[in-house]
């Protein structure tokens, strides 16, 4: 049999733990029952041991017995999975989402969160053509430049946003950058329309940003993933692509917050 040539590695330890541990880690997904045979022949022990192994993992919750097939995953490892996936942080959760997202579009990708009237920069994947950024990791921005930035004040609640546009005079980085609140409240009510924030050069210069919006469990927008390119890298022809891209992966690192929350 197949695992009998394994048997030598699992005779080497012989704690029923290190057994249980074993038995539970032949389970996937085109293996979703085990039989006594099956987890006997795997261990390399008698089938009388594997069944003992086996009870243990059903009389604590981590097996169901399935008659007459054999034995299955049981309550307690599905509450294992959901504590395991609620100890993720955001940038644990986004992280191998945005890495996918630099191999689709080819450009640096940052995730970021909003703090009041600033955003900060959590994280940043650098593409195979890096960019020189106002966002590295840490930083804290103005919210009124830049596709990030703007794209998480567009889901401010109305009193915020009336606070922050019109407590005075809103920095400008570049003369891209827009500080007129009425034309800023106009741009942020496309970017809730359309979901999706396109900025050519208002935090950097020649820097194009394409952001979309990131939420949590519960619905409310919590950050946001976006693309940073020298602009010429991100002609008018390339924004629907990257876009489409760049919203695809926020919806996937919500779908993932959700599942968390659950």
């Amino acid at each position: 049999m197949a695992g009998q040539g394994r048997g030598s590695n699992y005779r080497e330890r012989n704690s029923t733990a290190d057994r249980a541990l074993d038995i539970l880690a032949l389970f996937d997904d085109h293996r979703l029952v085990l039989s006594g045979q099956e987890v006997a022949d795997e261990l390399g022990v008698a089938r009388s041991t594997a069944y003992r192994y086996l009870q243990s993992l059903v009389s604590s919750g981590f097996a169901e017995e399935q008659k007459p097939a054999g034995y299955r995953l049981g309550p307690r490892v599905f509450e294992l999975a959901r504590l395991a996936r609620k100890g993720l942080g955001l940038s644990e959760v986004a992280r191998p989402v945005m890495r996918a997202l630099v191999g689709q579009v080819g450009e640096t990708v940052l995730l970021t969160r909003r703090a009041g009237a600033t955003v900060v920069c959590l994280e940043r994947e650098e593409s195979a053509h890096p960019v020189r950024l106002s966002y590295e990791r840490g930083h804290v921005l103005p919210i009124n430049a830049g596709a990030a930035a703007l794209i998480l004040l567009a889901w401010a609640d109305e009193q915020e946003i009336a606070d922050i546009v019109g407590k005075g005079a809103l920095p400008q980085l570049t003369d891209a950058t827009v500080t007129d609140g009425s034309v800023l409240r106009e741009r942020l009510a496309a970017m809730r329309r359309d979901g999706i924030a396109v900025t050519r050069g208002e935090l950097d210069p020649e820097v194009t940003g394409v952001a979309a919006p990131i939420l949590d469990g519960r619905g409310e927008v919590v950050a946001a993933v976006s693309i940073a390119a020298l602009s010429h890298r991100v002609p008018e022809s390339r924004i629907p692509e990257v876009s489409t891209a760049v919203q695809a992966a926020a919806a996937r690192i919500s779908e993932q917050l959700a599942l968390i929350a659950s």
